[in-house]
């Protein structure tokens, strides 16, 4: 980090009765960790993000606690591994029956109960049915949709008709089916978060997970206009997250114009790694699709490799966070919960897997973290300090890759090319056993 920060100005504000700060959540679907400007991308224009990024920390360690959506935004909102919380998997499509209980506390209704105005504008994907909806689970306001992706214009999910499922429209405000045919969606969104801080007086917890950019890759004509030179792919994926920043940049100013931005806690993040799906470029073959970059780092969605779970993250709070901050330590999406509970001055009220990181941030304390784990579709790994073991792990444009164990030194080897394994047996036997505890223990029921 740049320099730390004197840290007791901050407690003391957030320990006075009545002294609430709002807090913003904005989160993006597949976007890769070197597709910003910010973290060093020379083809995408990120300006507002950007500037948010400035106005705070960026971190360069943060890790989200699955390489797929479902079990990240479970993580996200209950600041637990997605095990935990029965949420292991991608859910189902628009009509499944599975979903995060009520019976696990989420960010929104924990907000809530201290008086927080809560609304969630964005794709939900922790479950269709109403019992596992947005509204259930602490927001106020829902405008979204509920499953995995829709088509951008027509807000149809279609994306599970080659097994004989119709097509869904999958359009929501609160519980009742809206239309808009023929808007685009990222915009559509941004629409209705501006809204809901215009006529928002009481301090506020505002969600926005932008389905962009997953697929299917669609952008309206004057983003890629902003793109010319670039390949279509590439093109595509631009003009998406072009439309996103400027939807945060309309975000941020309404925040200015309501007179709230620099009391306003404002995280961004994206839930997993760039997607190489073919079905994000459907051009009838069954190549990799290669519009989105995880930079140097080896994966993407739906591997445990850093390419799939490692991904950009910023902090801004213009009050007290210092400007111009960069964080090299190790950061959890399940890190997000505890962090605004603390902020909101009741810290540790609840029991989490993930700590609060404003010492980290502040003060430049060290992570919280002793070791971060993940498990997905039978593929493990765990962080410990600078090392990293992979177990089962796979990358799905090549069937034909299978690696049974790799141990990576991150800070030799961030790209984790080079497998220690051989050289370090006692180490590999110690994380591995480690990694099966932290299985048995999160599983329970």
């Amino acid at each position: 980090m740049s320099q730390p920060a004197n840290s007791e100005t901050v407690r003391d504000s957030i320990s006075r009765k009545g002294n609430k700060p709002n807090f913003v959540v904005i989160y993006t679907d597949d976007q890769g960790y070197a597709d910003l400007g910010c973290y060093g991308s020379a083809d995408l224009k990120t300006p507002h993000l950007d500037a948010i990024a400035r106005s705070g920390v960026r971190f360069t360690n943060w890790y989200s606690s699955s390489p797929v959506c479902s079990p990240s935004r479970a993580s996200l909102l209950t600041g637990c591994y997605p095990h935990r919380v029965g949420i292991p998997q991608i859910l189902g499509g628009a009509r499944g029956t599975q979903g995060l209980s009520c019976r696990h506390m989420t960010l929104a209704r924990a907000l809530k109960i201290l008086g927080y105005r809560t609304g969630i504008f964005g794709k939900w994907h922790l479950g269709v049915a109403r019992e596992f909806g947005p509204n259930a689970h602490g927001f106020d306001e829902f405008f979204g949709f509920l499953a995995g992706c829709v088509d951008y214009y027509s807000h149809l999910y279609y994306y599970q008709m080659a097994g004989g499922v119709n097509p869904v429209h999958d359009l929501w405000h609160n519980d009742k089916e809206v239309w808009h045919n023929g808007e685009y969606l990222t915009e559509l969104l941004t629409d209705k978060a501006v809204d809901f801080i215009r006529r928002t007086d009481e301090p506020f917890f505002l969600y926005v997970p932008f389905n962009a950019p997953h697929y299917p890759m669609h952008a309206p004509k004057k983003y890629l206009d902003r793109f010319p030179d670039l390949k279509p792919d590439r093109r595509i994926m631009a003009a998406m997250v072009a439309a996103v920043d400027d939807g945060v940049g309309r975000i941020v100013n309404a925040l200015k114009e309501k007179g709230v931005y620099d009391d306003t806690v404002i995280f961004f993040s994206s839930d997993n790694g760039p997607s190489c799906e073919n079905r994000n470029w459907l051009d009838g073959t069954m190549d990799p699709y290669y519009g989105g970059s995880a930079g140097m780092f080896r994966g993407h969605k739906g591997c445990v490799f850093e390419g799939g779970i490692r991904v950009p993250a910023i902090l801004s709070w213009p009050k007290h966070i210092p400007a111009n901050l960069e964080c090299h330590k190790v950061g959890s999406m399940m890190d997000v919960f505890p962090t605004f509970m603390e902020l909101a001055g009741v810290p540790d009220q609840y029991k989490v897997d993930g700590s609060s990181i404003l010492a980290m941030v502040l003060e430049g304390a060290d992570s919280p973290h002793k070791d971060l784990f993940w498990e997905y579709d039978g593929q493990f790994a765990v962080r410990h300090g600078k090392w990293k073991l992979v177990l089962n792990s796979r990358l799905s444009f090549d069937p034909s890759f299978r690696e049974e164990c790799q141990l990576a030194d991150l800070e030799a080897d961030p790209a984790e090319r080079v497998n220690l394994k051989d050289e370090h047996p006692q180490l590999v036997k110690e994380l591995k056993s480690t990694v099966e505890e932290w299985y048995a223990i999160t599983c329970e029921k």
